[in-house]
């Protein structure tokens, strides 16, 4: 059944509200990731350590970082402590360098239980760094579906619940961005 966007945007409820204090860009880094668990609605910031900025280097590096960190040995893909984490790498949204609008999104994979990594494209990750945040780890398993707003420019994270939003993501992104 079609329901107009007013009556998706009306459903629509706010189940958590976290503001934060933005920081800007230095030497490529934030020195801090958003980490987000959509089971019991955390939002906060991780410090990112001079340490981690030299051994983990770029998306990847990071990602991996991360998803170490926050998983056990026999973490599975489906388990609520894997994480989905997007890093873009410290030059992430210098129009300078061709790629520098690619982050890397690293998990484990639902096909191996193994460790994978994705190379995407877009404005998320640049966007997601100059919204004050080096990557995004993303944990827990919501009960229904949600969707998380990363405002850059009021310096806030909102999780809102999906009042029945379009699954075609040229349709969503339209009924997103109305």
């Amino acid at each position: 059944m079609e329901h107009s966007l007013s009556e998706l945007i009306s459903k629509q409820k706010l189940l958590k509200s976290w503001t934060y204090e933005w920081h800007p860009i230095y030497r490529g880094y934030n020195d801090r990731t958003l980490y987000i668990n959509v089971g019991n609605l955390t939002i906060k910031e991780k410090e990112v350590t001079q340490h981690m900025k030299d051994k983990f280097i770029g998306g990847k590096g990071f990602g991996l970082k991360l998803l170490w960190d926050a998983t056990k040995p026999d973490t599975k893909w489906n388990d609520p402590e894997n994480e989905i984490n997007i890093s873009p790498g410290p030059i992430g949204g210098i129009s300078q360098y061709s790629g520098a609008g690619k982050s890397l999104l690293v998990s484990i994979s639902p096909q191996t239980d193994s460790i994978m990594d994705s190379n995407v494209g877009g404005y998320f990750g640049p966007f997601m760094k100059f919204a004050g945040f080096d990557a995004l780890e993303l944990q827990g398993k919501a009960e229904n579906d949600v969707i998380i707003y990363i405002d850059g420019i009021n310096h806030k994270v909102e999780i809102f619940n999906d009042p029945g939003f379009s699954t075609d993501s040229h349709i969503l992104a339209e009924e997103l961005t109305a």
